[in-house]
Protein backbone atom coordinates (compact mmCIF):
# COMPACT_ATOMS: atom_id res chain seq x y z
CA UNK A 1 0.00 0.00 0.00
CA UNK A 2 1.25 3.46 -0.83
CA UNK A 3 1.82 5.62 2.21
CA UNK A 4 2.33 8.97 0.54
CA UNK A 5 1.68 10.20 -2.96
CA UNK A 6 3.82 13.32 -2.97
CA UNK A 7 3.51 16.95 -1.75
CA UNK A 8 0.29 18.09 -0.09
CA UNK A 9 -1.38 21.41 0.65
CA UNK A 10 -0.27 21.62 4.28
CA UNK A 11 -3.03 24.03 5.39
CA UNK A 12 -5.87 22.04 3.87
CA UNK A 13 -4.35 18.73 4.95
CA UNK A 14 -4.10 19.93 8.56
CA UNK A 15 -7.67 21.22 8.47
CA UNK A 16 -9.04 17.88 7.28
CA UNK A 17 -6.80 15.94 9.67
CA UNK A 18 -8.36 17.93 12.53
CA UNK A 19 -11.90 17.35 11.29
CA UNK A 20 -11.40 13.61 11.00
CA UNK A 21 -9.48 13.47 14.28
CA UNK A 22 -12.33 15.14 16.17
CA UNK A 23 -15.02 12.90 14.66
CA UNK A 24 -16.57 10.15 16.72
CA UNK A 25 -17.00 7.52 14.03
CA UNK A 26 -17.30 8.23 10.32
CA UNK A 27 -17.24 11.93 9.50
CA UNK A 28 -19.68 11.28 6.65
CA UNK A 29 -21.38 8.26 8.18
CA UNK A 30 -20.58 4.59 8.02
CA UNK A 31 -22.64 3.52 4.99
CA UNK A 32 -21.53 4.01 1.39
CA UNK A 33 -22.91 6.85 -0.69
CA UNK A 34 -26.50 6.21 -1.86
CA UNK A 35 -25.84 7.15 -5.49
CA UNK A 36 -22.83 4.82 -5.64
CA UNK A 37 -24.99 1.98 -4.31
CA UNK A 38 -27.75 2.71 -6.83
CA UNK A 39 -25.33 2.75 -9.75
CA UNK A 40 -23.58 -0.41 -8.62
CA UNK A 41 -26.96 -2.20 -8.50
CA UNK A 42 -27.22 -1.92 -12.30
CA UNK A 43 -26.28 -5.26 -13.88
CA UNK A 44 -24.23 -3.76 -16.72
CA UNK A 45 -21.92 -1.95 -14.28
CA UNK A 46 -19.58 -4.61 -12.92
CA UNK A 47 -16.11 -3.09 -12.41
CA UNK A 48 -13.05 -5.10 -11.47
CA UNK A 49 -10.76 -2.11 -10.76
CA UNK A 50 -11.93 1.17 -9.22
CA UNK A 51 -10.25 4.52 -8.61
CA UNK A 52 -11.75 6.51 -5.73
CA UNK A 53 -10.65 10.14 -5.52
CA UNK A 54 -11.26 11.99 -2.23
CA UNK A 55 -12.30 8.73 -0.56
CA UNK A 56 -11.99 10.22 2.93
CA UNK A 57 -12.13 7.67 5.74
CA UNK A 58 -13.02 4.90 3.34
CA UNK A 59 -16.77 4.36 3.56
CA UNK A 60 -17.04 4.04 -0.22
CA UNK A 61 -13.74 2.38 -1.06
CA UNK A 62 -14.05 -0.26 1.64
CA UNK A 63 -17.59 -1.08 0.51
CA UNK A 64 -16.44 -1.62 -3.07
CA UNK A 65 -13.55 -3.78 -1.86
CA UNK A 66 -16.00 -6.01 0.01
CA UNK A 67 -17.61 -6.67 -3.37
CA UNK A 68 -14.36 -8.12 -4.71
CA UNK A 69 -13.28 -4.97 -6.55
CA UNK A 70 -9.60 -3.93 -6.58
CA UNK A 71 -9.68 -0.41 -5.13
CA UNK A 72 -7.15 2.41 -5.41
CA UNK A 73 -8.22 5.29 -3.16
CA UNK A 74 -6.68 8.75 -2.74
CA UNK A 75 -7.26 11.41 -0.10
CA UNK A 76 -5.49 14.55 1.08
CA UNK A 77 -5.85 13.77 4.79
CA UNK A 78 -3.37 11.45 6.51
CA UNK A 79 -5.84 10.96 9.37
CA UNK A 80 -8.63 10.02 6.97
CA UNK A 81 -6.29 7.60 5.21
CA UNK A 82 -5.31 6.02 8.54
CA UNK A 83 -8.97 5.57 9.44
CA UNK A 84 -9.73 4.15 5.99
CA UNK A 85 -7.02 1.52 6.41
CA UNK A 86 -8.49 0.59 9.79
CA UNK A 87 -11.91 0.30 8.15
CA UNK A 88 -10.42 -2.01 5.49
CA UNK A 89 -8.86 -4.23 8.15
CA UNK A 90 -12.11 -4.41 10.11
CA UNK A 91 -13.94 -5.46 6.95
CA UNK A 92 -11.29 -8.05 6.08
CA UNK A 93 -10.33 -6.43 2.77
CA UNK A 94 -7.33 -4.70 1.24
CA UNK A 95 -7.24 -1.49 -0.78
CA UNK A 96 -4.37 0.58 -2.12
CA UNK A 97 -4.63 3.84 -0.20
CA UNK A 98 -2.63 6.90 -1.20
CA UNK A 99 -2.35 10.08 0.87
CA UNK A 100 -1.85 12.80 -1.74
CA UNK A 101 -2.99 16.17 -3.02
CA UNK A 102 -5.32 15.77 -6.00
CA UNK A 103 -4.01 19.07 -7.34
CA UNK A 104 -0.83 17.23 -8.36
CA UNK A 105 -1.44 13.48 -8.05
CA UNK A 106 -1.75 11.23 -11.10
CA UNK A 107 -2.28 7.46 -11.18
CA UNK A 108 0.62 5.28 -12.30
CA UNK A 109 0.63 3.96 -15.85
CA UNK A 110 -1.44 0.83 -16.23
CA UNK A 111 -4.33 -0.80 -18.02
CA UNK A 112 -6.90 1.72 -16.80
CA UNK A 113 -9.82 1.49 -14.40
CA UNK A 114 -13.34 0.18 -14.95
CA UNK A 115 -14.80 2.75 -12.54
CA UNK A 116 -13.59 6.14 -11.30
CA UNK A 117 -15.46 8.19 -8.71
CA UNK A 118 -15.40 11.72 -7.33
CA UNK A 119 -17.86 11.86 -4.42
CA UNK A 120 -18.25 15.10 -2.49
CA UNK A 121 -14.93 16.62 -3.38
CA UNK A 122 -15.69 20.30 -2.85
CA UNK A 123 -13.30 23.21 -3.15
CA UNK A 124 -11.85 25.63 -5.70
CA UNK A 125 -12.77 24.95 -9.35
CA UNK A 126 -9.16 24.21 -10.30
CA UNK A 127 -8.96 21.36 -7.75
CA UNK A 128 -12.34 19.92 -8.65
CA UNK A 129 -11.65 20.16 -12.36
CA UNK A 130 -8.28 18.46 -12.12
CA UNK A 131 -9.73 15.65 -10.02
CA UNK A 132 -12.54 15.08 -12.52
CA UNK A 133 -10.11 15.17 -15.45
CA UNK A 134 -7.75 12.78 -13.65
CA UNK A 135 -10.57 10.34 -12.98
CA UNK A 136 -11.86 10.52 -16.54
CA UNK A 137 -8.40 10.06 -18.05
CA UNK A 138 -7.76 7.00 -15.87
CA UNK A 139 -10.65 5.03 -17.38
CA UNK A 140 -10.16 2.21 -19.85
CA UNK A 141 -12.53 1.99 -22.87
CA UNK A 142 -15.96 1.10 -21.54
CA UNK A 143 -15.10 2.40 -18.06
CA UNK A 144 -17.57 4.35 -15.94
CA UNK A 145 -17.22 7.76 -14.26
CA UNK A 146 -19.43 8.68 -11.30
CA UNK A 147 -19.71 12.03 -9.54
CA UNK A 148 -21.87 13.35 -6.75
CA UNK A 149 -21.34 16.75 -5.20
CA UNK A 150 -23.06 19.85 -3.92
CA UNK A 151 -24.63 21.91 -6.69
CA UNK A 152 -25.10 25.58 -7.40
CA UNK A 153 -28.80 26.48 -7.43
CA UNK A 154 -30.19 29.96 -8.03
CA UNK A 155 -31.87 31.74 -5.14
CA UNK A 156 -32.14 30.74 -1.47
CA UNK A 157 -31.79 27.05 -0.83
CA UNK A 158 -30.66 24.38 1.58
CA UNK A 159 -27.79 25.07 3.92
CA UNK A 160 -26.00 21.71 3.72
CA UNK A 161 -22.65 21.98 1.97
CA UNK A 162 -20.14 24.79 1.42
CA UNK A 163 -21.37 28.38 1.63
CA UNK A 164 -18.96 29.53 -1.08
CA UNK A 165 -20.68 29.06 -4.50
CA UNK A 166 -17.35 28.54 -6.27
CA UNK A 167 -16.85 25.36 -4.21
CA UNK A 168 -20.00 23.82 -5.72
CA UNK A 169 -20.57 22.08 -9.05
CA UNK A 170 -22.49 23.39 -12.05
CA UNK A 171 -23.89 21.06 -14.69
CA UNK A 172 -22.84 23.52 -17.38
CA UNK A 173 -19.14 23.25 -16.48
CA UNK A 174 -18.92 19.47 -16.27
CA UNK A 175 -19.08 18.56 -20.01
CA UNK A 176 -15.74 20.32 -20.59
CA UNK A 177 -14.22 18.51 -17.61
CA UNK A 178 -15.22 15.03 -18.85
CA UNK A 179 -14.18 15.61 -22.45
CA UNK A 180 -14.06 12.25 -24.23
CA UNK A 181 -16.71 10.61 -22.07
CA UNK A 182 -20.34 10.06 -23.03
CA UNK A 183 -22.85 11.21 -20.37
CA UNK A 184 -25.38 8.56 -19.40
CA UNK A 185 -27.28 10.67 -16.87
CA UNK A 186 -26.86 14.14 -15.40
CA UNK A 187 -29.19 15.09 -12.58
CA UNK A 188 -29.51 18.23 -10.47
CA UNK A 189 -31.92 18.74 -7.60
CA UNK A 190 -32.66 18.38 -3.92
CA UNK A 191 -31.77 15.28 -1.91
CA UNK A 192 -32.13 14.65 1.81
CA UNK A 193 -28.71 13.47 2.95
CA UNK A 194 -28.11 11.25 5.96
CA UNK A 195 -24.36 10.82 5.71
CA UNK A 196 -22.86 11.70 9.07
CA UNK A 197 -22.74 15.01 10.93
CA UNK A 198 -21.40 17.07 8.02
CA UNK A 199 -23.87 15.78 5.41
CA UNK A 200 -27.24 15.77 7.14
CA UNK A 201 -30.33 17.50 5.79
CA UNK A 202 -31.78 18.77 2.53
CA UNK A 203 -29.05 19.48 -0.01
CA UNK A 204 -28.73 20.67 -3.59
CA UNK A 205 -26.68 18.05 -5.40
CA UNK A 206 -25.45 17.00 -8.82
CA UNK A 207 -25.27 13.37 -9.85
CA UNK A 208 -23.39 12.50 -13.02
CA UNK A 209 -22.72 9.14 -14.65
CA UNK A 210 -20.66 8.94 -17.84
CA UNK A 211 -18.81 6.28 -19.82
CA UNK A 212 -15.69 6.16 -21.96
CA UNK A 213 -16.66 4.84 -25.41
Amino acid sequence: MSENGGPRDAVQAARWDARYGEADGGLFGEAPNDYLRMVMARPRIAPRRALMLADGDGRNGTWLATRGIAVTAVDLSAEATRRAKARDRAAGVRAERVCADLAVWSPPAGPGFDLATVIYLQGPPRIRRRAVETAAAALRPGGWFLLEGFAKLAGPGPSVGPEEPSARYDLEELPDWIDGLSPVEALEGLVRLEEGPRHSGLAAVIRLLARRP
